[in-house]
């Protein structure tokens, strides 16, 4: 019996389901601070997470037809990939048209931002530039974070100026996490006695945007704006960027580096949920 390879290859998971497992973090985190934060749930907080999520997944098997396309992979991967992206794209649409006859129309535009940036980030697919791009994963948290704005903007019943504070807040936190990823990653090919000036001009932006994120997170407790206790949601990213310094990641798995970042933004979420009143 002769096996159909487009049904065999529907289910590999390297068609639907990213492989960059600690990507999913930057989507999770920003939706439970937006939900939490709202104060309330509703049945439409159901349709965003969905939709989100559909987002989210989305991306692969649109990458893996455009790489297939680009002659990047076998024509086999491409109509299982459509297939997926298909999918993905009709439970996404039918969960954004529950919002809007919900009355939710006014979250849907966030989602621009985000198309921007995946079109941006297939081109780049198209030209075998993708990979290592900080630029590129930096606005990809800043869509994701996005998240959190529509998550509170639900629970209070429409657009509110403290949704976009949200968003700072938890783009703050992606980006530095982001940023010292990239410094881990650089670090794994450094000899085991690396020169301290070369690991602190590497270690220097990590060191920075941490900082500046409690720093920032601090006077926004002490005005009154947030809680005063909402700064300790980022000390432990603050105490990894120094870590850096302090225990360069030399020889390092990326999955070390990966699991490690992973641990430090779930800690982050719990921390920023229990402080942020």
């Amino acid at each position: 019996m002769i096996r159909d390879p487009t049904k065999a290859r529907i289910w590999r998971r390297s068609i639907f389901w990213p492989s960059d497992h600690g990507s999913w973090v930057f989507v999770l985190s920003p939706l439970l601070i937006g939900v939490v934060a709202g104060g309330s749930w509703h049945n439409a907080h159901l349709y965003l997470i969905v939709a989100t999520f559909c987002g989210f997944l989305l991306r692969q098997p649109i990458t893996v037809a455009v790489k297939t396309l680009s002659g990047r992979r076998s024509e086999e991967s491409l109509t299982p990939a459509l297939i997926w992206a298909g999918l993905y794209s009709s439970v996404a649409v039918l969960m954004m048209l529950g919002l809007h006859i919900r009355g939710y129309t006014y979250v849907l535009g966030l989602a621009i931002p985000g198309l921007l940036v995946f079109f941006w980030h297939l081109y780049l697919v198209t030209r075998r530039e993708e990979r290592g791009k900080i630029l590129v994963s930096l606005l990809a948290t800043a869509v994701l974070a996005l998240a959190a704005t529509a998550g509170y903007w639900i629970g209070v019943g429409g657009p509110d100026v403290f949704g976009w504070l949200l968003w700072a807040l938890a783009w703050a936190q992606s980006a530095a996490s982001v940023i010292c990823v990239f410094v881990r990653l650089q670090q794994r090919t450094m000899s085991a006695s690396p020169d301290p000036r070369q690991l602190m001009r590497m270690t220097l932006p990590a060191l920075t945007i941490c900082s500046l994120n409690l720093l920032t997170v601090g006077i926004l407790g002490v005005t009154g704006i947030t809680s005063r206790w909402l700064f300790v949601a980022f000390l432990p990213q603050w105490f990894e960027a120094l870590c850096c310094l302090t225990r360069p990641a030399t020889g390092w798995k990326p999955s070390r580096i990966g699991y490690r970042q992973l641990a430090l933004s779930i800690l982050f979420t719990l921390l920023f949920l229990l402080t942020w009143q």
